[in-house]
């Protein structure tokens, strides 16, 4: 994908995800070997102003229009994020397992509540349907994952 066509998919997107209006959304295309995530957020809550860095030096993921996509669906979500966050910190103590529980579930949740609505969105409106699977290189195979498990009798 070219800086043009990138810069392209972006305000595509944006359009799709009725961005354009609610927020001021700047991408920024980040060349920099320290720079190891694919995608990510800078956020100005009381500015509703975010950068979109992405990775184009070495992308984890081979689908950019993927990255974007679920990157600004982090954006859309935001206020969500905010509010379950703000409601973690004030039951729980940070540093408490109670607090590290339920951080970690949220994250998670919201990881993969992203990665879905992408797939989704993908399916319907993207240009590149194509799922990266760029993340699954570094992951344990299948049967590194139950080595030395005692099988169940």
């Amino acid at each position: 994908m070219d800086i043009q066509h990138i810069q392209e998919t972006f305000e595509k997107w944006r359009g799709i995800l009725r961005l354009s209006d609610s927020w001021d959304v700047r991408l920024e295309l980040v060349d920099d070997p320290a720079f190891h995530k694919t995608g990510d957020f800078r956020v100005d809550c009381d500015d509703k102003k975010a950068v979109l860095l992405l990775n184009t030096r070495n992308p984890n993921q081979e689908n950019l229009e993927e990255v974007i996509v679920h990157e600004l669906l982090h954006l859309k979500l935001y206020p969500l994020d905010q509010v379950t966050e703000s409601l973690i910190t004030a039951n729980f103590p940070e540093g408490t397992p109670g607090y590290d529980f339920a951080y970690t579930q949220f994250m998670h949740t919201l990881e993969v509540t992203v990665e879905e609505l992408t797939k989704c969105f993908l399916a319907q409106f993207g240009e590149n349907r194509e799922l990266s699977f760029g993340r699954c290189k570094g992951m344990k195979s299948y049967d590194e994952l139950f080595a030395g498990l005692n099988p169940i009798k």
